[in-house]
């Protein structure tokens, strides 16, 4: 039977200490974020909450959810995340796959390729005068396609298929006649669940809170993504403030203003935060997978 010694014990207690404190600075901001979007915004700036709500008030809510253009950047928001996440892996899985194969002809000097644009790339100016040559300007397409494949993703899933699939099972398949093709889908695949869900985790998450490049390729608002039309919403709310002369009126749109900016938070990251919890066991053991085993 082991006995755990004295410092055995204070060490496992500062860990555990240690752990505590990280996950409390980790989520008292997201928690605040909640409650203050319920809390009465006289309240908040004062510094009076802390852990619980005050005085309910949720006009920030109702200006939100009044806002019609927030259900059509909602809608946007998730045709573009499902069409992206699906290019992404249909992109970055078979070619993880091939760049893992050891009998691919020219694999290093093409993986050399592939990581020297991690390092060095064309930038913004000639990135969007191929979008624009290709016509792909104001479209779904121009958020989807030139950010199709991650590098760093295809390296972990290369890494994956490498430290999973064994050549003999490979060599198996070849002498029961199994192509390549075959093997890809009836084989690898089925074994590569895991993996999938992590970079389908990591791309969803990326298309999801996406900014930048809509922000500089769609100019329509009815195809803009959640995440600019809630920019667009603060931005107006600012604006209106600031043409207000009448103290009083002043007072009550700053208090709402005040309660948007949380509550803006909450609607863009809520989808995200009720899809994690069933994602999380792949996540993590895909991750721990590819680290250790790569």
């Amino acid at each position: 039977m082991n006995t755990l010694t004295l410092g055995d014990r204070i060490f496992t207690a500062f860990n555990y200490l240690l752990m505590a404190l990280i996950s409390i600075t980790i989520l008292y901001p997201l928690y605040f974020i909640v409650v203050a979007s319920f809390s009465n915004p006289d309240t908040v700036n004062s510094g009076g909450i802390l852990l619980l709500p005050h005085q309910a008030y949720l006009d920030g809510y109702k200006k939100i959810f009044e806002y019609t253009p927030i259900w059509v950047g909602y809608r946007n928001s998730i045709i573009y995340t499902v069409c992206g996440t699906l290019v992404n892996l249909a992109v970055t899985i078979p070619c993880a796959y091939a760049l893992s194969r050891k009998d691919l002809v020219g694999r290093n000097p093409i993986m050399f390729l592939f990581v020297f644009t991690m390092f060095f790339s064309g930038g913004l100016i000639p990135t969007y005068l191929l979008v624009s040559k290709l016509g792909l300007l104001d479209t779904m397409w121009a958020l989807i396609l030139p950010s199709a494949a991650s590098v760093w993703n295809i390296i972990i899933t290369r890494t994956y298929f490498q430290s999973t699939i064994p050549d003999e099972l490979m060599e198996a398949a070849i002498m029961d006649g199994c192509s390549d093709f075959r093997f890809f889908f009836s084989v690898a695949l089925p074994l590569s669940k895991v993996i999938i869900t992590v970079m389908a985790l990591f791309y969803g998450i990326a298309q999801w809170n996406s900014f930048f490049d809509p922000l500089i390729y769609l100019k329509t608002e009815s195809k803009l993504p959640l995440q600019l039309i809630l920019r667009n919403l603060l931005i107006m709310n600012e604006t209106a403030n600031r043409m207000v002369n009448d103290p009083v009126s002043l007072a009550q749109k700053q208090r709402i203003a005040e309660q948007i900016k949380y509550g803006v938070i909450i609607a863009s990251c809520l989808p995200l935060m009720i899809a994690y919890p069933f994602l999380q066991k792949y996540f993590t053991k895909g991750v721990m997978i590819g680290s250790i085993k790569g």
